[in-house]
């Protein structure tokens, strides 16, 4: 009997999408536009075949101007500001500036930077970005400089020095002045037990609570998978990854020596595959919980499984992810990001749609 319920429903079901999408093709010119918006959208629900709102949903995202390895999108103010409402729009509440330079290339008039040879911005971005933060009544993290050093030695003590004049020049330009500024990103990005990790972590952390009143700071690591390979190589996967107990263990290790600085840890999520995000999403929440800190997850919305890169993720790839986050009881979703792989105004046409199906899974109108 139950089995015969189950096929009446699921023909019911089919007999609804077919409906739907016939009177869609049936509509003639006179229809109005929002009743052709509604048929669409009465055909688009009868093809789920998923329970919706089942994820975290995403409420903050990466800035990413330095545009290090994906295209510069060129944007002014007029864009920015178009963006900063399409991210309020699905509830996105916290924007966080990546890093502030990248070798040579700077995002604001940083007297420091530009004496050790640094090139100075046509724009000052972290005036624009907190301005906009201060309108859309968002929270606005900055993210520490990337001198390069790190990449080229493996050592992230190197980004101690240029941060301790990058932190106090900031805070009293950009922080002391702006309702939004409220927290940092130390944006040197480790896998495992890296060579100074501890150290710089614990000293940036310490110095941008010192000056700021205690505001949180967050680092966003990635996960030694099978996928985490070089973006500049061809190969999508690699054989040497790590376990999930080596994995606990390597950044137990790390957050013993950080947890006094540091709020908050937001893994990558895209260097593990689909089916193992459930096990290391509970070690990272066991681990956060076990030291006091926020667990969140960086959900990346572009595609680490095309051998280009990088495009916007196919919508169940980031569904799955938020799903696992959410089953885990993590504390915060943000994305890397936003603006180039879900924003409707993206250099890419599929960013759009992926916004478009966002807002149907969670029934964002």
């Amino acid at each position: 009997m139950s089995n015969r319920r189950k096929f009446l429903k699921d023909i019911a079901a089919v007999g609804a999408g077919a409906f739907a999408a016939q009177a869609l093709m049936g509509c003639s010119s006179s229809t109005s536009d929002k009743e052709k918006a509604r048929i669409a959208a009465a055909a688009d629900e009868a093809n789920w075949l998923v329970p919706k709102n089942e994820g975290l949903k995403i409420t903050g995202t990466f800035l990413d101007e330095i545009s290090h390895d994906i295209p510069h999108q060129n944007w002014g103010m007029k864009e920015w500001d178009q963006d900063f409402q399409h991210m309020k729009a699905i509830g996105i509440d916290t924007v966080i500036m990546i890093r502030s330079g990248y070798r040579k290339f700077i995002t604001y008039n940083s007297p420091y930077l530009l004496k050790k040879g640094c090139y100075k911005p046509s724009q000052d971005l972290l005036e624009m970005f907190l301005t906009l933060a201060d309108k859309y009544d968002m929270k606005f993290f900055f993210g520490l400089y990337d001198s390069g050093r790190y990449w080229d030695t493996g050592d992230l003590s190197w980004e101690i020095e240029d941060n301790k004049y990058v932190i106090d020049e900031v805070w009293q330009n950009y922080g002391s002045k702006h309702k939004s500024f409220q927290g940092w990103y130390i944006s040197g990005e480790i896998s495992r037990q890296t060579k100074g990790a501890i150290e710089a972590f614990h000293a940036m952390g310490k110095q941008c609570k010192d000056v700021s009143g205690g505001l949180p700071t967050f680092i966003s690591p990635w996960i030694d998978g099978k996928k985490a390979v070089m973006a500049s190589g061809s190969a999508l996967t690699k054989e040497q990854a790590v376990s999930v107990q080596e994995h606990e263990r390597e950044w137990g290790e790390i957050f013993d020596g950080i947890h006094d600085v540091v709020d908050a840890c937001a893994f990558q999520d895209g260097q593990i595959d689909y089916d193992e995000l459930d096990a290391f999403f509970e070690v990272n929440k066991r681990l956060a919980d076990k030291y006091g800190m926020q667990c969140w997850t960086n959900a990346e919305s572009f595609d680490r499984d095309m051998p280009i890169k990088f495009f916007p993720i196919k919508f169940d790839k980031l569904r799955l992810k938020l799903e696992a986050a959410k089953r885990a009881g993590y504390d915060k979703a943000i994305t890397f990001e936003f603006s180039h792989f879900m924003s409707p105004q993206s250099a890419y046409l599929q960013a759009g749609h992926l916004y478009d199906r966002y807002k149907e899974y969670f029934g964002i109108k």
